[in-house]
């Protein structure tokens, strides 16, 4: 009895014109949300379009030419010289590796986006700069943490330095910092890029920071969710 009282009420609504009406204009609503997620996002940034902004950004990319000239050279100081084929010289060179990296990912879309005048950034491109921020500050904490280790084998353990850090270790080590921030970053990005940002994409920051972003998600528009 109760099944024909369903199936009663389901011939009855969906003979109303009116609820097939409803029923287009869900999914209208539901396809405008979908295709809105993947919308740019706009990103702030640092300066204005003043002069003391402009020294500032110019002073900025002064530091990030000297960082990554710094860090290069380190990495090619270590591959050319022998000597430094060393456990601790290899996470050093990570270590330079990932603070290339760091510098790169940000600043460069920081200063397309001042000097082209344009303040967006795609779905994609800051899923992208979200997940290798997090890995690149991932890989620097461990990286670190096994040069304290390196340090503590070498001061406490002399004797059996070469046997605890030989090149199968350091590599180990190595291999260990770049997967284990990746898949920390992958998790942390593919949960923060599946909230429903419905309200205003406006970034107070000039890359995709992981809080500003988060707050986007959890806007006043969204609520209604």
């Amino acid at each position: 009895m109760e099944r024909d009282y369903w199936s009663n009420y389901t011939l009855k609504n969906t003979s109303n014109p009116e609820f097939f009406t409803l029923k287009r204009a869900e999914d209208r609503e539901t396809w405008q949300r979908n295709q809105s997620s993947l919308a740019d996002f706009v990103l702030e940034g640092l300066f204005a379009d003043s002069l003391a902004h402009l020294f500032l950004f110019c002073l900025t990319m002064v530091v990030f030419l000297i960082a990554v000239s710094g860090n290069t050279l380190t990495l090619l100081l270590i591959c050319a010289d022998p000597r430094l084929h060393t456990p601790m010289y290899l996470l050093l060179s990570q270590l330079s590796l990932v603070d290339l990296m760091h510098v790169s990912t940000t600043i460069p879309k920081m200063a397309t986006n001042y000097l082209s005048g344009q303040k967006s950034i795609c779905f994609v491109g800051c899923a992208t700069q979200h997940f290798l921020y997090l890995t690149l500050g991932g890989a620097e904490c461990l990286l670190l943490a096994f040069m304290s280790y390196d340090r503590y084998v070498a001061i406490c353990h002399p004797l059996r330095y070469t046997v605890l850090m030989n090149g199968k270790v350091t590599l180990m080590m190595a291999a260990m910092s770049w997967l284990g921030a990746s898949l920390n970053s992958l998790i942390y990005t593919a949960s923060l890029m599946r909230f429903p940002f419905c309200g205003p994409r406006q970034i107070h920051h000039f890359y995709c920071e992981f809080p500003a972003v988060v707050k986007l998600g959890h806007s006043d528009a969204c609520s209604w969710e």
